[in-house]
């Protein structure tokens, strides 16, 4: 079953196969409710952000739930424009405010630069803020540390500066935007690519091609989608605020064919128009 299943990062800590994605989820009743209906329903895995300003209603689902902190592996992230040692141990320290606990399981750089200035050389200021993330790692002040929407040059660059290779790589990851370059380099690596937006934001769910496939294993296409993504050996982060997808999305016991997941794999390169990228 999908909810005993676990990844084994790089430093031996295991991580549960599936999370549940908070991003565009609102602080408030909204996030609150939608984290509470998730562990509810079984997620043991769920995943932050500092900049998603939702951290303070995931800590009061996770009391309210009666669920013991270290039975869920908790994840957030690093803001993308924090660029130096001192900023990111400040922001480690807020976040562990809001989410009311004394430890993570999880810490990420959410961007290799500031959204901002996408594509920018930050290679420095990640050199120094992975620094800061190393040192807390080794204070065992988080279990595991990585990073997000790296591309390999960026992830190379701190593991050359430091000698410490990243547990995780957080991507946009899903049926036809399986970003090869990146995912093979972690994957040779020993890096695990976490898949955001696996069902690219919705985009996936009507689509013909998927309708069709997911029909003959008798599931919707948003668990085929979820699906497809553990069978490549990536983690899937599905969000929903709505209680019975949340639970939904958590019922991916079976098994893609080997010949469909070959079918699936080259969706991206299929005609000129390319009609699942974006």
């Amino acid at each position: 079953m999908i909810k005993t299943e676990f990844f084994t990062l790089n430093n031996g800590i295991k991580i549960p196969a599936i999370g549940f994605g908070t991003w565009q989820v609102k602080d408030g009743e909204e996030g609150y409710n939608a984290c509470l209906n998730a562990l509810k329903a079984g997620y043991r895995h769920i995943d932050t952000a500092f900049a998603y300003g939702n951290e303070p209603s995931v800590a009061r689902a996770l009391k309210d739930s009666g669920i013991n902190r270290e039975d869920v592996f908790l994840t957030t992230k690093l803001p993308a424009d924090i660029k130096d040692y001192d900023g990111a141990i400040t922001h480690f320290e807020a976040s562990l405010k809001n989410l009311e606990t004394d430890y993570l399981d999880l810490y990420l750089i959410h961007a290799p630069w500031p959204w901002s200035d996408v594509g920018g050389d930050y290679t420095q200021g990640n050199i120094a803020v992975w620094r800061a993330m190393i040192d807390l790692y080794n204070q065992k002040r988080v279990r595991a540390i990585g990073v997000s929407n790296f591309h390999a040059k960026d992830i190379q660059a701190i593991i050359d500066a430091t000698g410490f290779v990243p547990a995780v790589n957080q991507i946009r990851y899903f049926i036809g935007n399986t970003q090869n370059p990146i995912t093979e380099y972690c994957q040779k690596n020993g890096i695990l690519v976490q898949a955001y937006s696996p069902l690219a934001t919705g985009a996936l769910v009507e689509h013909s091609a998927l309708c069709d496939l997911a029909e003959k294993y008798n599931v919707t296409v948003p668990k085929l989608c979820i699906r497809f993504c553990i069978e490549n050996g990536t983690l899937p982060l599905p969000k929903s605020v709505n209680a019975e997808r949340i639970k939904a999305n958590l019922d991916v016991d079976f098994k893609i064919s080997k010949e469909d997941m070959e079918y699936l794999n080259s969706l991206y390169h299929i005609g000129p128009t390319r009609p699942f990228r974006s």
